[in-house]
Protein backbone atom coordinates (compact mmCIF):
# COMPACT_ATOMS: atom_id res chain seq x y z
CA UNK A 1 0.00 0.00 0.00
CA UNK A 2 1.50 3.18 -0.82
CA UNK A 3 1.50 6.58 0.92
CA UNK A 4 -0.66 10.02 -0.51
CA UNK A 5 -0.13 13.13 0.73
CA UNK A 6 -2.65 15.47 0.44
CA UNK A 7 -3.39 19.09 -0.92
CA UNK A 8 -2.98 20.51 2.48
CA UNK A 9 0.75 18.65 3.48
CA UNK A 10 2.07 19.94 0.19
CA UNK A 11 1.32 23.50 1.64
CA UNK A 12 2.11 23.27 5.07
CA UNK A 13 5.65 21.46 3.85
CA UNK A 14 6.10 24.58 1.68
CA UNK A 15 5.52 27.29 4.35
CA UNK A 16 7.82 24.70 6.63
CA UNK A 17 10.67 24.80 3.85
CA UNK A 18 10.33 28.86 3.45
CA UNK A 19 10.19 29.78 7.16
CA UNK A 20 13.05 27.82 7.63
CA UNK A 21 15.07 29.39 4.95
CA UNK A 22 13.70 32.67 6.56
CA UNK A 23 14.55 31.76 9.72
CA UNK A 24 18.50 31.01 8.43
CA UNK A 25 18.19 34.05 6.74
CA UNK A 26 17.40 36.37 9.30
CA UNK A 27 19.97 34.56 11.37
CA UNK A 28 22.72 35.26 9.25
CA UNK A 29 21.61 39.10 8.59
CA UNK A 30 21.36 39.53 12.59
CA UNK A 31 25.09 38.04 12.66
CA UNK A 32 26.29 40.65 9.84
CA UNK A 33 24.70 43.30 11.51
CA UNK A 34 25.86 42.81 15.21
CA UNK A 35 29.33 40.92 13.91
CA UNK A 36 28.85 38.39 16.75
CA UNK A 37 28.06 34.59 15.85
CA UNK A 38 26.69 34.31 19.62
CA UNK A 39 23.81 36.79 19.95
CA UNK A 40 21.30 34.35 21.98
CA UNK A 41 22.76 31.05 23.49
CA UNK A 42 20.21 29.11 21.10
CA UNK A 43 23.11 30.03 18.40
CA UNK A 44 25.53 27.54 20.27
CA UNK A 45 24.78 26.59 23.58
CA UNK A 46 28.07 24.65 23.87
CA UNK A 47 29.95 27.60 22.61
CA UNK A 48 27.95 29.81 24.73
CA UNK A 49 28.86 28.21 27.93
CA UNK A 50 32.45 28.53 27.06
CA UNK A 51 31.94 31.91 26.39
CA UNK A 52 30.78 33.09 29.52
CA UNK A 53 33.28 30.88 31.31
CA UNK A 54 36.31 32.93 29.36
CA UNK A 55 34.36 36.21 30.57
CA UNK A 56 34.75 35.60 33.98
CA UNK A 57 38.20 34.23 33.78
CA UNK A 58 38.83 38.09 32.19
CA UNK A 59 36.81 39.84 34.74
CA UNK A 60 38.99 37.78 37.41
CA UNK A 61 41.92 39.23 35.07
CA UNK A 62 40.42 42.49 35.92
CA UNK A 63 40.16 41.77 39.51
CA UNK A 64 44.22 41.12 39.58
CA UNK A 65 45.05 44.21 37.72
CA UNK A 66 43.60 46.59 40.44
CA UNK A 67 44.82 43.98 43.13
CA UNK A 68 48.62 44.64 41.94
CA UNK A 69 47.84 48.30 41.41
CA UNK A 70 46.70 48.60 45.00
CA UNK A 71 49.27 46.40 46.57
CA UNK A 72 52.14 48.13 44.01
CA UNK A 73 50.95 51.43 45.50
CA UNK A 74 50.98 50.38 48.95
CA UNK A 75 54.14 48.61 49.06
CA UNK A 76 56.00 51.46 47.10
CA UNK A 77 54.80 53.96 50.16
CA UNK A 78 55.85 50.99 52.62
CA UNK A 79 59.51 51.19 50.44
CA UNK A 80 59.63 55.28 50.78
CA UNK A 81 58.61 55.40 54.40
CA UNK A 82 61.21 52.63 55.47
CA UNK A 83 64.29 54.69 53.41
CA UNK A 84 62.97 58.22 55.48
CA UNK A 85 63.10 55.96 58.65
CA UNK A 86 66.27 54.76 57.73
CA UNK A 87 67.55 58.21 57.03
CA UNK A 88 66.04 59.16 60.44
CA UNK A 89 67.98 56.34 62.69
CA UNK A 90 71.24 57.62 60.66
CA UNK A 91 70.86 60.83 61.88
CA UNK A 92 70.03 59.54 65.33
CA UNK A 93 73.26 57.35 65.73
CA UNK A 94 75.24 59.77 64.38
CA UNK A 95 73.54 62.47 67.35
CA UNK A 96 74.59 59.17 69.70
CA UNK A 97 78.02 59.34 68.57
CA UNK A 98 78.53 63.04 69.08
CA UNK A 99 76.68 62.61 72.54
CA UNK A 100 79.11 59.85 73.98
CA UNK A 101 81.97 62.50 73.19
CA UNK A 102 83.80 63.30 76.46
CA UNK A 103 84.11 66.50 75.97
CA UNK A 104 80.67 67.77 75.28
CA UNK A 105 79.13 69.67 77.95
CA UNK A 106 75.66 68.51 79.60
CA UNK A 107 74.23 71.58 77.93
CA UNK A 108 75.26 70.02 74.82
CA UNK A 109 74.24 66.53 75.19
CA UNK A 110 70.55 68.17 76.40
CA UNK A 111 70.72 69.85 72.83
CA UNK A 112 71.56 66.67 71.35
CA UNK A 113 68.61 64.74 73.64
CA UNK A 114 66.19 67.58 71.99
CA UNK A 115 67.01 67.00 68.27
CA UNK A 116 66.32 63.13 69.21
CA UNK A 117 63.32 63.94 70.57
CA UNK A 118 62.44 65.49 67.06
CA UNK A 119 63.59 62.34 65.49
CA UNK A 120 61.13 60.03 67.43
CA UNK A 121 58.16 62.31 67.02
CA UNK A 122 59.21 61.82 63.07
CA UNK A 123 59.37 58.00 63.42
CA UNK A 124 56.67 58.13 64.45
CA UNK A 125 54.75 60.24 62.23
CA UNK A 126 55.87 57.87 59.71
CA UNK A 127 54.91 54.75 61.50
CA UNK A 128 51.36 55.96 61.34
CA UNK A 129 52.08 57.10 57.91
CA UNK A 130 48.76 55.96 55.52
CA UNK A 131 48.24 55.13 51.64
CA UNK A 132 46.83 58.00 49.91
CA UNK A 133 43.41 55.79 50.07
CA UNK A 134 42.63 56.60 54.11
CA UNK A 135 44.38 53.68 54.96
CA UNK A 136 46.90 52.70 57.48
CA UNK A 137 50.24 51.12 55.98
CA UNK A 138 51.19 49.19 58.92
CA UNK A 139 48.05 48.46 61.24
CA UNK A 140 47.91 45.44 59.95
CA UNK A 141 44.35 44.65 59.36
CA UNK A 142 43.52 46.83 61.76
CA UNK A 143 44.25 49.25 59.18
CA UNK A 144 40.75 52.07 59.94
CA UNK A 145 42.47 53.98 63.03
CA UNK A 146 46.34 54.61 63.25
CA UNK A 147 48.59 51.64 64.51
CA UNK A 148 50.80 53.80 67.39
CA UNK A 149 50.27 56.10 69.90
CA UNK A 150 52.49 57.38 72.36
CA UNK A 151 51.71 57.84 76.11
CA UNK A 152 53.57 58.05 79.38
CA UNK A 153 54.97 54.22 79.34
CA UNK A 154 56.60 54.75 75.74
CA UNK A 155 54.80 53.83 72.50
CA UNK A 156 51.72 51.39 72.00
CA UNK A 157 51.25 49.50 69.30
CA UNK A 158 46.69 49.31 68.48
CA UNK A 159 47.08 47.30 64.73
CA UNK A 160 47.25 43.69 65.00
CA UNK A 161 49.77 41.01 63.37
CA UNK A 162 48.04 40.24 60.38
CA UNK A 163 49.87 40.55 57.21
CA UNK A 164 47.39 40.34 54.45
CA UNK A 165 47.74 38.00 51.27
CA UNK A 166 46.37 39.41 48.23
CA UNK A 167 45.56 37.62 44.97
CA UNK A 168 47.26 39.30 41.80
CA UNK A 169 47.80 36.54 39.61
CA UNK A 170 45.89 32.76 39.25
CA UNK A 171 47.56 30.88 42.38
CA UNK A 172 49.92 33.47 43.29
CA UNK A 173 49.15 35.88 46.25
CA UNK A 174 51.80 38.33 47.42
CA UNK A 175 52.00 39.92 51.28
CA UNK A 176 50.97 43.67 51.97
CA UNK A 177 52.77 45.96 54.53
CA UNK A 178 54.51 44.61 57.21
CA UNK A 179 52.09 45.29 60.44
CA UNK A 180 53.88 47.75 62.28
CA UNK A 181 54.50 45.32 65.16
CA UNK A 182 57.33 43.36 63.29
CA UNK A 183 58.54 46.48 61.68
CA UNK A 184 58.66 49.06 64.49
CA UNK A 185 58.17 46.95 67.86
CA UNK A 186 60.10 43.85 67.56
CA UNK A 187 64.11 44.70 67.16
CA UNK A 188 66.21 42.76 68.01
CA UNK A 189 68.52 44.16 70.68
CA UNK A 190 72.85 43.51 70.73
CA UNK A 191 73.89 42.56 68.26
CA UNK A 192 70.50 40.65 66.82
CA UNK A 193 72.37 37.15 68.23
CA UNK A 194 73.96 38.23 71.49
CA UNK A 195 73.49 41.12 74.23
CA UNK A 196 74.78 42.43 77.10
CA UNK A 197 73.65 44.82 80.10
CA UNK A 198 75.69 46.57 83.18
CA UNK A 199 74.31 46.42 86.45
CA UNK A 200 72.30 49.13 88.19
CA UNK A 201 73.98 49.27 91.09
CA UNK A 202 77.50 49.27 89.32
CA UNK A 203 79.64 51.77 90.85
CA UNK A 204 83.07 51.88 88.97
CA UNK A 205 83.92 52.92 85.81
CA UNK A 206 83.91 49.82 83.73
CA UNK A 207 81.97 50.55 80.11
CA UNK A 208 81.20 47.66 77.55
CA UNK A 209 83.67 47.70 74.21
CA UNK A 210 82.91 44.93 72.95
CA UNK A 211 80.97 41.25 72.83
CA UNK A 212 80.31 38.57 70.54
CA UNK A 213 79.39 35.15 70.00
CA UNK A 214 82.70 33.55 69.47
CA UNK A 215 81.59 29.20 69.34
CA UNK A 216 77.82 29.08 68.43
CA UNK A 217 78.09 24.99 69.24
CA UNK A 218 79.40 26.23 72.68
CA UNK A 219 76.72 29.03 72.74
CA UNK A 220 73.84 28.03 74.87
CA UNK A 221 72.06 31.68 75.15
CA UNK A 222 71.41 30.82 79.06
CA UNK A 223 71.97 34.22 80.81
CA UNK A 224 75.42 34.51 82.08
CA UNK A 225 77.23 37.01 84.40
CA UNK A 226 80.75 38.82 85.00
CA UNK A 227 81.13 39.78 88.34
CA UNK A 228 84.41 41.48 89.43
CA UNK A 229 85.86 40.93 92.47
CA UNK A 230 89.36 41.44 94.50
CA UNK A 231 90.48 44.65 95.00
CA UNK A 232 93.51 46.83 94.24
CA UNK A 233 95.25 49.43 96.52
CA UNK A 234 92.41 52.08 94.59
CA UNK A 235 89.64 49.90 95.51
CA UNK A 236 89.05 48.86 91.62
CA UNK A 237 89.00 45.18 90.72
CA UNK A 238 91.80 43.20 89.56
CA UNK A 239 89.91 39.85 88.93
CA UNK A 240 86.54 38.42 88.02
CA UNK A 241 84.21 35.40 88.24
CA UNK A 242 81.49 34.37 85.94
CA UNK A 243 78.17 33.09 87.19
CA UNK A 244 75.31 31.18 85.60
CA UNK A 245 71.63 31.33 86.83
CA UNK A 246 70.04 28.58 88.07
CA UNK A 247 66.28 27.61 86.95
CA UNK A 248 64.76 29.46 90.06
CA UNK A 249 66.56 32.64 89.31
CA UNK A 250 69.65 32.61 91.84
CA UNK A 251 73.15 33.06 90.62
CA UNK A 252 76.18 30.54 91.33
CA UNK A 253 79.85 31.27 90.61
CA UNK A 254 80.59 28.62 87.71
CA UNK A 255 83.98 25.98 88.87
CA UNK A 256 87.18 27.57 87.63
CA UNK A 257 85.86 30.19 85.66
CA UNK A 258 87.74 32.88 87.64
CA UNK A 259 90.71 34.86 85.27
CA UNK A 260 92.60 38.61 85.96
CA UNK A 261 90.61 41.21 84.92
CA UNK A 262 92.88 43.93 82.61
CA UNK A 263 91.01 46.35 80.15
CA UNK A 264 90.43 46.29 76.80
CA UNK A 265 90.92 42.44 77.04
CA UNK A 266 88.31 39.78 76.41
CA UNK A 267 86.96 37.78 78.90
CA UNK A 268 85.82 34.45 77.31
CA UNK A 269 83.09 31.72 78.90
CA UNK A 270 81.06 29.33 77.36
CA UNK A 271 81.10 30.41 73.71
CA UNK A 272 80.76 34.38 74.52
CA UNK A 273 82.90 36.91 74.77
CA UNK A 274 82.79 40.73 76.81
CA UNK A 275 85.69 43.39 76.31
CA UNK A 276 85.25 46.05 78.98
CA UNK A 277 87.62 49.58 79.02
CA UNK A 278 87.83 51.26 82.27
CA UNK A 279 88.16 50.19 86.04
CA UNK A 280 84.83 48.17 87.01
CA UNK A 281 84.58 48.39 91.52
CA UNK A 282 84.57 45.38 93.05
CA UNK A 283 80.78 43.89 92.82
CA UNK A 284 80.17 45.71 89.57
CA UNK A 285 78.62 42.93 87.30
CA UNK A 286 77.97 42.47 83.16
CA UNK A 287 75.20 40.44 81.99
CA UNK A 288 75.06 38.30 78.94
CA UNK A 289 72.40 36.30 77.71
CA UNK A 290 70.26 35.85 74.25
CA UNK A 291 69.38 39.05 72.40
CA UNK A 292 65.81 39.93 73.53
CA UNK A 293 63.60 42.62 71.45
CA UNK A 294 62.92 46.29 71.65
CA UNK A 295 61.01 48.60 69.94
CA UNK A 296 62.70 51.54 68.31
CA UNK A 297 61.01 53.93 69.76
CA UNK A 298 61.50 52.30 73.27
CA UNK A 299 65.50 52.58 72.05
CA UNK A 300 65.66 56.78 71.60
CA UNK A 301 63.53 57.07 74.79
CA UNK A 302 66.90 55.26 76.90
CA UNK A 303 68.83 57.37 74.56
CA UNK A 304 67.20 60.66 75.12
CA UNK A 305 66.94 59.78 78.87
CA UNK A 306 70.88 59.07 79.28
CA UNK A 307 71.82 62.33 77.12
CA UNK A 308 69.58 64.50 79.17
CA UNK A 309 70.88 63.05 82.25
CA UNK A 310 73.76 65.13 84.15
CA UNK A 311 76.90 62.87 85.23
CA UNK A 312 79.13 64.63 87.48
CA UNK A 313 81.43 61.57 89.11
CA UNK A 314 83.15 58.89 86.87
CA UNK A 315 80.56 56.16 87.52
CA UNK A 316 77.96 58.44 86.54
CA UNK A 317 79.25 59.04 83.35
CA UNK A 318 80.77 55.46 82.81
CA UNK A 319 76.55 54.80 83.05
CA UNK A 320 75.82 56.99 80.69
CA UNK A 321 78.32 55.96 78.60
CA UNK A 322 77.01 52.16 78.58
CA UNK A 323 73.63 53.40 78.12
CA UNK A 324 74.43 55.35 75.11
CA UNK A 325 76.46 52.57 73.87
CA UNK A 326 73.98 50.12 74.60
CA UNK A 327 71.25 52.75 72.47
CA UNK A 328 73.73 52.89 69.24
CA UNK A 329 74.13 48.91 68.97
CA UNK A 330 69.79 48.65 69.52
CA UNK A 331 69.76 51.35 66.35
CA UNK A 332 72.42 49.88 64.49
CA UNK A 333 70.03 46.48 64.63
CA UNK A 334 67.52 48.75 64.08
CA UNK A 335 68.85 50.17 60.84
CA UNK A 336 69.42 46.25 59.64
CA UNK A 337 66.33 45.16 60.52
CA UNK A 338 64.50 48.35 58.42
CA UNK A 339 66.82 46.22 55.56
CA UNK A 340 65.39 43.18 55.86
CA UNK A 341 61.78 44.68 55.92
CA UNK A 342 62.70 46.64 52.35
CA UNK A 343 64.00 42.95 51.14
CA UNK A 344 60.75 41.26 51.82
CA UNK A 345 58.54 44.26 50.15
CA UNK A 346 61.23 44.88 47.23
CA UNK A 347 60.96 40.89 46.36
CA UNK A 348 56.89 41.14 46.47
CA UNK A 349 57.22 44.19 44.31
CA UNK A 350 59.58 42.35 41.70
CA UNK A 351 56.64 39.54 41.99
CA UNK A 352 53.91 41.97 41.27
CA UNK A 353 56.55 43.07 37.83
CA UNK A 354 56.32 39.38 36.96
CA UNK A 355 52.75 38.82 37.48
CA UNK A 356 51.65 41.66 35.19
CA UNK A 357 53.62 39.80 32.34
CA UNK A 358 51.52 36.60 33.65
CA UNK A 359 48.16 38.41 33.21
CA UNK A 360 48.99 39.79 29.87
CA UNK A 361 49.85 36.78 28.50
CA UNK A 362 46.70 35.36 29.65
CA UNK A 363 44.15 37.52 28.78
CA UNK A 364 45.59 37.83 25.12
CA UNK A 365 44.84 34.08 25.02
CA UNK A 366 41.63 34.32 26.45
CA UNK A 367 40.18 37.07 24.36
CA UNK A 368 42.07 35.03 21.38
CA UNK A 369 39.26 32.12 22.13
CA UNK A 370 36.34 34.64 22.92
CA UNK A 371 36.31 35.88 19.18
CA UNK A 372 36.99 32.55 18.29
CA UNK A 373 34.01 32.05 19.50
CA UNK A 374 31.78 35.24 19.22
CA UNK A 375 33.61 37.14 16.01
CA UNK A 376 31.77 36.80 12.83
CA UNK A 377 33.86 35.88 9.79
CA UNK A 378 32.73 38.63 7.15
CA UNK A 379 33.81 36.76 4.20
CA UNK A 380 32.79 32.95 5.21
CA UNK A 381 28.62 35.08 6.31
CA UNK A 382 28.71 36.99 3.48
CA UNK A 383 29.13 33.65 1.06
CA UNK A 384 26.43 31.77 3.61
CA UNK A 385 24.08 34.63 2.99
CA UNK A 386 24.19 34.55 -0.52
CA UNK A 387 23.79 30.71 -0.93
CA UNK A 388 20.54 31.32 2.15
CA UNK A 389 18.96 33.50 0.05
CA UNK A 390 19.35 31.44 -3.35
CA UNK A 391 17.61 28.47 -1.17
CA UNK A 392 14.86 31.04 -0.09
CA UNK A 393 13.94 31.88 -3.73
CA UNK A 394 13.88 28.05 -5.04
CA UNK A 395 11.41 27.15 -1.29
CA UNK A 396 9.48 30.26 -2.63
CA UNK A 397 9.77 29.01 -6.64
CA UNK A 398 8.86 25.50 -5.79
CA UNK A 399 6.10 26.78 -3.27
CA UNK A 400 4.63 29.04 -6.22
CA UNK A 401 5.00 26.05 -8.64
CA UNK A 402 3.01 23.57 -5.91
CA UNK A 403 -0.11 26.04 -5.90
CA UNK A 404 -0.58 26.28 -9.41
CA UNK A 405 -1.15 22.49 -9.68
CA UNK A 406 -4.71 21.43 -9.25
CA UNK A 407 -6.42 18.61 -10.43
CA UNK A 408 -8.98 20.98 -12.73
CA UNK A 409 -6.03 22.36 -14.15
CA UNK A 410 -4.68 18.73 -14.78
CA UNK A 411 -7.98 18.09 -16.89
CA UNK A 412 -8.95 21.10 -18.43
Amino acid sequence: MSGRISTAGFYAQGVNSITSQQGKLAKLQEQLATGSKLNTGADDPVGAGQAIGLDRALAELERFDKNAATLERRLGMQENALTDAGAQLTRARDLMIQGNNSTLSDADRKSIASELTQIRESLLAIANGQDGAGRYLFGGTEDATAPFTSGAGGVTYNGDQTQRRIDIAPALAVADAAPGSEVFMRVRTGDGTMDVSVGAGNTGTGIVSDFAVTDSAAWTGDPLRVVFTTPDAEGNATRYEIQAQAADGTWATVPDSEGDYVAGRAISHGGMQVTLTGAPAVGDSVEAGTAGTRDIFATLDNAIAALATEATTPAQKAARSNAIGAALRDVAGAQDHLIDVRGTGGAALSAIDQSADTREAQGITIKTTLSGLRDLDYAQAVSDLAIQQASLEAAQAAFLQTQSMNLFQKLG
